[in-house]
C-alpha cells in the first residue's frame, strides 16, 4: 500500500478490525519511510451495477459519487465520518442486493434520505431540496415536519 503522504511502498499494519457491519476491514497502517499514519479499507469487488438516471441514461455506479452526495448534505453537520461510513455501506448492501444489476436514482435516493434522517435532520433536509427539487418554504417545511416523527 502506498503511503498518502510520502508515497512509499514501505507500511505494516497496527490494527485490524471489522468495520460497515462486517462489510469491510479497518486497517491502520503505519510508514516505515514517514513515520505517518493512515487508514485504509478492504471490500469485497462486487459484479458491476448500473444506476438508471430520471431520463433513461445509464451509467455505472460510483461509490464516490454516492459518498459526495451524502457529505455535501452532512457538511460542518456534528456527524462521526465512522457514522456516515456505516450509512453508507447500509445504502450500498441495499444497492448490490436489489433484484436486478440496474438500480433507479428514485430507489438509492429514497434509501440515502432514509439514512440521513437517521443521521441528522438538517442533513436529511438539505438532501431532500435537491433531491425532490423544493420549489418553496411550504417545501422546507413539510421536510422539517417529516423529521419529528422519527
Amino acid at each position: 500500500m502506498r503511503c498518502p503522504f510520502c508515497g512509499r511502498d514501505d507500511d505494516r499494519v497496527i490494527d485490524s478490525r471489522p468495520a460497515e457491519d462486517g462489510n469491510a476491514i479497518r486497517r491502520r497502517r503505519e510508514c516505515q519511510a514517514c513515520g505517518r499514519r493512515y487508514t485504509t479499507y478492504e471490500r469485497v469487488e462486487r459484479f458491476p451495477v448500473r444506476v438508471v438516471k430520471k431520463d433513461g441514461r445509464r451509467e455505472d455506479y460510483s461509490r464516490k459519487k454516492l459518498l459526495t452526495g451524502i457529505l455535501k448534505a452532512c457538511h460542518k453537520l456534528p456527524i462521526e465520518s465512522e457514522r456516515i461510513e456505516t450509512a453508507l455501506s447500509r445504502i450500498e448492501r441495499k444497492i448490490f442486493d436489489h433484484e436486478s444489476d440496474e438500480v433507479p436514482t428514485r430507489l438509492i435516493g429514497e434509501w440515502v434520505m432514509e439514512e440521513l434522517r437517521k443521521l441528522h435532520k438538517v442533513a436529511y433536509i438539505r438532501f431532500a431540496s435537491v433531491y425532490r427539487e423544493f420549489r418553496g418554504a411550504d417545501d422546507f417545511v413539510r421536510a422539517a415536519q417529516e423529521t419529528e416523527g422519527s
